[in-house]
């Protein structure tokens, strides 16, 4: 069957746009041509620097021929319907046949579409197509509506071999590709994708971004085992690198030894951010090693030595200012930069960094005195956290907050830990992040997120559903995650600000959406969430919070806890029912004097039993034991509803009995309110 090759060419796609933009054509294409009826066999994309690629092999020579029905009206209806359905689908009488229904006999219209030819199907479609590929940023061409990421040079397009001709963005298609754009020369004629593939690579351009990933790891690993050296792995470096290099040359640079004296974090970060280098590491000296890794995008007569050399030369520049800042900086102490915070504004309705960095004091010590943390060193932390905003280095690299503030404490010879907190207490900056562990460090990141977190909500500074311009959302998860991750058993805090303490059933409420969130990327269904918070979200423990709702998901798994469902349910919709027939509640204790059945004796007795036990259990924290106090009841129950009639005709024996009912009903919300679980 045949394929088509599609490419689309022009100036450089920023890297952090190909692979998305790739993914988005491939979606495109074969939802448009998925539509029209045109199924093949499989599909590929590729994207680089200059092009983006489709192939999409065993499509058919053309659409298949489609015969449609059309329900008209009835043969009886007045001719002006008749008429009227004729016109709207462009029919003629001789194109009617009529069909039997049960409501009599009917017009139906037959109407048979011959298929296409696929290259004419595809002449239609792709220029609509590419219209509607949605990059992050885009412009817009002269004299045309077309929007596109950067100026369009060529489009090939062939279907079997053949061009399909149709014109985008003011080019036309074609058979005509180009190579590298130093290391080839002239125009490339290709008509399917093999040869397209492999004229390329002659070409120097590697088409896969997989590929090219491969190699340049390939290449920087063996060039750094040949020095002793190993590559300090770096993803989103890698994607991006792989991005701005049709034809990879891996090469190596060297680091002067006056800046090997600077933190790793900013030679690591000059290296990165910048100028897209990666850093290589002395494992046996356990540090950054004095080299580098550069990818070009060019080969070299020379072995590349001209092109290290000026990536030298340009590196040396950049860690030559870090270091003049770096140097500057120490020259004072990072407590004598605190009162500059008075000078940077947090948020003009919250004041300044550093009324920001008072709050956050003071919320460290309540939290230190609540985990057992030393309240001096927690205090201390938090008053230095945020001072290397005003540092020449964060000033420069503002992804190393934090980072540099660990540093000057030290410099200035301040406590292990509270440099440790001054650096984790941006933590978690994301969900493969790690989470503060020590003491010190858990104190002032918690302070920080809930200062982050009372504050805007008092100030009604809000996410939406559209927006967290504040990044709330992360705070709050980073905040559950820490308290989960460390078993800390936080309940309410006394907060000295009004607006705080005004704010904080929001928060909290905010902050278990977050934990919500969370349990269900753990695999922990919504209902039981929802069932489980219903009776004990007030209590503001996470922990516990998510102890009861584990412990309710292994419950109903087992076939006590499942039956027990079902009965709860039945109790649950007999008294709905019957307190909605009589506008009454049937709330309050049962007389055990009105009993008649021995099973509903039998059920009295175990439900108090089992609601003093369950209480007593979820004080401790006990859940998989309080539910199996409640898996006792499954039996009694069972017989209860198995026996007994509870609309007897007897009036005081049936408002006894859904009495009985209301009280198992109360029992078991003492875990779980189980209306909220589906299934």
């Amino acid at each position: 069957m045949p394929d088509l090759l599609l490419e689309l060419f022009g100036e450089e796609i920023p890297a952090r746009m190909q692979a998305q933009a790739a993914k988005d054509l491939e979606r495109l294409v074969v939802g448009a041509l998925s539509d029209r009826g045109l199924l093949f066999e499989a599909a590929k994309s590729f994207a680089g620097p200059r092009r983006l690629t489709l192939a999409i092999a065993g499509l058919p020579a053309k659409q298949p021929d489609v015969s449609e029905e059309l329900k008209g009206p009835k043969v009886d209806a007045p001719e002006a319907a008749l008429d009227g359905f004729l016109r709207k689908n462009g029919l003629s009488k001789e194109q009617l046949k009529i069909e039997e229904t049960p409501k009599g006999d009917v017009y139906i219209g037959v109407i048979a579409r011959k298929g296409r030819a696929t290259a004419d199907v595809l002449a239609e479609v792709l220029p609509e197509t590419f219209a509607k590929l949605p990059w992050p940023k885009s412009m817009r061409f002269p004299n045309s509506a077309v929007r596109w990421v950067r100026p369009l040079h060529g489009i090939v397009c062939t279907f079997d071999g053949d061009v399909v001709p149709f014109e985008f963005a003011g080019v036309q298609s074609g058979s005509v590709t180009h190579g590298h754009r130093f290391l080839s020369h002239g125009p490339i004629e290709v008509r399917r994708f093999e040869d397209y593939e492999e004229k390329l690579r002659r070409a120097h351009v590697i088409l896969g971004a997989a590929e090219r990933k491969e190699i340049i790891v390939h290449e920087a690993k063996q060039k750094a085992f040949a020095l002793g050296l190993e590559l300090v792995d770096d993803a989103g470096l890698l994607n991006e690198v792989a991005g701005l290099a049709e034809w990879p040359v891996v090469l190596i640079g060297s680091i002067e030894d006056e800046f090997m004296t600077l933190p790793p974090e900013i030679l690591q970060t000059s290296m990165r951010t910048h100028q897209k280098y990666f850093a290589l590491r002395d494992a046996k000296a356990g540090k950054l090693a004095n080299r580098f890794v550069v990818v070009a995008n060019m080969l070299a007569e020379d072995g590349g030595k001209e092109i290290v050399a000026g990536n030298e030369r340009v590196l040396r520049e950049r860690l030559s200012d870090a270091k003049f800042f770096w140097d500057q900086d120490c020259k004072r102490t990072l407590e004598s930069r605190v009162d500059d915070l008075k000078n940077i504004v947090f948020h003009t309705k919250l004041g300044t960094q550093y009324e920001h960095v008072e709050r956050i004091e003071a919320l460290a010590g309540e939290i230190a005195d609540k985990i057992g943390a030393d309240v001096t060193k927690a205090k201390r932390a938090a008053r230095l956290c945020k001072a290397d905003l005003t540092t020449g280095v964060v000033g420069e690299f503002p992804e190393l907050q934090g980072v540099m503030g660990r540093y000057y404490a030290l410099h200035d010879g301040g406590e292990p830990d509270v440099a440790d907190a001054i650096r984790d207490h941006y933590k978690p900056l994301g969900p493969n992040d790690a989470v503060p562990t020590d003491k010190v460090s858990i104190v002032v990141a918690l302070a920080d997120k809930l200062d982050q977190l009372t504050s805007f909500f008092a100030v009604g500074e809000r996410p939406t559903g559209s927006g967290d311009p504040f990044a709330l959302r992360r705070a709050a998860l980073g905040f559950v995650r820490i308290v989960l991750s460390n078993g800390l058993r936080l309940v309410w805090i006394n907060f000295n600000s009004k607006a705080i303490n005004a704010s904080w059933n929001q928060v909290l409420f905010f902050m278990v959406e977050r934990l919500v969130v969370a349990l269900r990327e753990r695999g922990i269904r919504h209902d039981l969430i929802d069932a489980a918070f219903a009776t004990s979200v007030d209590e503001g423990d996470l922990v516990r919070l998510v102890a009861r709702v584990e412990a309710l998901q292994a419950f109903l798994k087992t076939d006590d806890g499942a039956n027990l469902l079902v009965a709860y349910r039945r109790a649950a919709n007999i008294l709905r029912d019957e307190e909605k027939r009589d506008k009454t509640s049937y709330d309050g204790d049962p007389d055990p004097e009105l009993f008649a059945a021995p099973e509903e004796k039998a059920l009295f007795v175990e439900l108090a039993t089992a609601s003093e036990l369950i209480r007593a259990e979820v004080e401790r924290e006990r859940f998989v034991e309080a539910m199996g106090v409640m898996a006792r009841l499954r039996k009694p129950v069972d017989a209860f509803f198995d026996k007994v009639t509870v609309n007897d005709r007897n009036p005081e024996l049936r408002k006894n009995r859904l009495k009985l009912l209301s009280r198992l009903r109360a029992t078991l919300r003492l875990v779980a309110d189980f209306s909220k679980i589906e299934g």
